[in-house]
């Protein structure tokens, strides 16, 4: 059996809705916890970032099982702004500790991070904006020329109705 990887998700990726749309399919998970890191909400940005916080904690889940080409397309999403790194996290149903992938804020200075993060606000206010650009995304990586995930983020979230439509 090919190799797998678990990955750790903190943000939009705990919708499985949007990991759904990037990976034609929603793995198993398990609820988990991400010591010694914080997840910051992004001025600008609908997405959080993690970064090493002592004494802080990101709660989150483990999907189970990821493909390495799964693993691409997770990448090709994250983009530049993370990077991927391998961290331990604790199961919450068992305690078992677990290594996984976690994608990192690249950016350790980044004067937009501030404050926490919410879930629960983040899928009233903008999970369905946010599953409608994956879908775009996933459509866009299909096709030969295919643009960063940033651009097709920026893209998405200025259509805010400044041009007039093409007649």
């Amino acid at each position: 059996m090919a190799a797998t990887l678990n990955v750790f998700v903190y943000g939009s990726l705990l919708a499985d809705d949007v990991v759904g749309a990037l990976l034609k399919r929603v793995p198993p998970s398990s609820p988990a916890l991400l010591p010694d890191f914080h997840r910051f909400s992004i001025r600008g940005r609908v997405y959080p970032a993690i970064l090493p916080l002592p004494k802080h904690t990101v709660s989150g889940k483990v999907l189970m099982g990821i493909t390495v080409p799964e693993l691409e397309v997770l990448d090709t999403f994250e983009d530049v702004e993370y990077t991927r790194t391998t961290v331990q996290v604790t199961l919450l149903d068992t305690s078992d500790k677990l290594e996984a992938e976690a994608y990192v804020w690249s950016n350790k200075h980044d004067p937009n991070l501030h404050g926490d993060w919410n879930f629960e606000e983040w899928k009233q206010k903008h999970m369905d904006d946010f599953l409608k650009m994956t879908v775009g995304f996933m459509e866009e990586l299909e096709q030969p020329e295919s643009k960063p995930r940033v651009a097709t983020y920026e893209s998405f979230y200025n259509q805010d109705g400044d041009n007039p439509p093409a007649s």
